[in-house]
C-alpha cells in the first residue's frame, strides 16, 4: 500500500525524503536550527525544493554552517560567496547569514541557549494543526509574527512572519502535516493554539 503524503512534496525524491524523514519533526539542537533558519531565509522568494537541493553547497560553502566561524565573516568571504555558485548568490541572504550568527551567538553567550529561546514560545512541544488541504494552511500567523519581531529586535534578519512560519513548519514546533498524511499524528494528538 502506497503511503499518503502531503501533496507538496511529490515529483521529487529528494523533497519526499525531506517530507519523510525531516520535516515537521521537532528539532532541538541549538546548532541545528540555526541552520535552519539560515536555509529558510536563503528561501525568501524561492522555492524549498531549490534550497533544497543546494543545502550540501550551503554547508560546505558556509564552513559547515558553524555560527562561530560565520559571525567571524569579513568583506572577503561576502566576495568569496558571492562568486560560489553551489548558494543563492544574493549579497542581502549572505549578510543576512553572518549577521545572524552574531546575533545568534549573543543570545548563547548571555544565557539563553536558541532552542530552549524558542521552544519556551510552543511550551516546549509542538503545535498540531488538522489542516485536510494545503488551501488551509496558512503563510504565516499569530505566533510566527511574534517570533518574527522578538528575533528582530535581538538583531536577527530574513525573519519575517512567513519565513519564520516556515521554519516553524520545518523544525517540528509546528506540525502541519495534511490529516490524511502518513506523517500527521494520530494517537493522542491533540491541537494546541
Amino acid at each position: 500500500m502506497e503511503r499518503i503524503r502531503c501533496p507538496w512534496c511529490l515529483g521529487d525524491e529528494a523533497y519526499i525524503a525531506y517530507h519523510d524523514k525531516e520535516w515537521g519533526r521537532p528539532l532541538k539542537d541549538s546548532r541545528k536550527l540555526f541552520e535552519f533558519l539560515i536555509l529558510d531565509g536563503a528561501q525568501a522568494g524561492l522555492s524549498w525544493l531549490t534550497i533544497l537541493k543546494r543545502r550540501e553547497g550551503y554547508r560546505e560553502a558556509f564552513d559547515g554552517m558553524d555560527p562561530e566561524k560565520i559571525a567571524r565573516y569579513g568583506p572577503e568571504d561576502v566576495e568569496r560567496l558571492m562568486q560560489d555558485h553551489r548558494i543563492i548568490r544574493n549579497r542581502r541572504k549572505i549578510l543576512s547569514a553572518i549577521g545572524n550568527a552574531r546575533s545568534y551567538l549573543t543570545m548563547m553567550e548571555g544565557k539563553e541557549p536558541f532552542s530552549k529561546w524558542l521552544w519556551n514560545w510552543v511550551d516546549g512541544r509542538p503545535i498540531v494543526n488538522h489542516f485536510r488541504t494545503l488551501a488551509e494552511v496558512p503563510a504565516s500567523t499569530e505566533l510566527s509574527e511574534q517570533i518574527s519581531r522578538a528575533l528582530k529586535k535581538k538583531g536577527f534578519s530574513f525573519v519575517g512572519p512567513t519565513i519564520i512560519y516556515a521554519f516553524l513548519q520545518a523544525a517540528g514546533l509546528v506540525n502541519d502535516h495534511l490529516v490524511d498524511c502518513f506523517r500527521h499524528p494520530r494517537a493522542g494528538d491533540t491541537p494546541k493554539k
